[in-house]
């Protein structure tokens, strides 16, 4: 059954809306004391007891495996340049995860990818939600395979400017 395309959308602004209206507005972590260098997104073993906040970003629900690669590389190089230090390694002690969800939807003439990032405490306790929209042009078939690099540093770059505003707001 085929649906017409401002079906999609309506679907997808509701979709988009319904989760934006899940977010609530916590306190901040403590300062991430932005004086860790850029070059050394790793946090050493005993960041918890140095007082550093960290960030783990766990893999991503809804994007083929090569975009969800792409835009945690992307991710990385972005909070290399705002100063956050992301741990990598799986299961390692983090401040916060960061479970992202990603979805597209397109038309001939264009592409839409929606994103969402629930940042969450060690109790699981969501704390921030990030979310947000990447028009592109050109998507014929699967919306994905308009989804080029520009649009990856796009959604990298706002997600983690946001995850920086978030930590550092006092």
């Amino acid at each position: 059954m085929r649906f017409p395309k401002s079906a999609k959308w309506l679907a997808a602004t509701v979709l988009i809306a319904a989760l934006g209206a899940c977010q609530g507005m916590p306190e901040p972590p403590r300062s991430l004391g932005n004086q860790a260098p850029a070059a050394q997104n790793l946090a050493p073993q005993n960041t918890q007891q140095q007082n550093v906040t960290t960030f783990a970003f766990e893999p991503f629900t809804g994007a083929p495996g090569n975009i969800a690669d792409d835009l945690s590389k992307a991710i990385g190089s972005q909070a290399r340049r705002q100063g956050l230090v992301l741990v990598r390694r799986v299961g390692a002690t983090a401040t916060y995860r960061i479970n992202g969800y990603l979805s597209a939807t397109g038309s001939p003439s264009s592409a839409t990818v929606f994103y969402v990032f629930d940042i969450v405490d060690g109790n699981g306790s969501r704390v921030k939600r990030i979310s947000g929209t990447e028009i592109i042009s050109g998507a014929s078939g699967d919306p994905w395979t308009a989804v080029d690099s520009d649009t990856l540093e796009r959604i990298a770059a706002r997600s983690v400017v946001e995850i920086d505003a978030w930590a550092n707001r006092r």
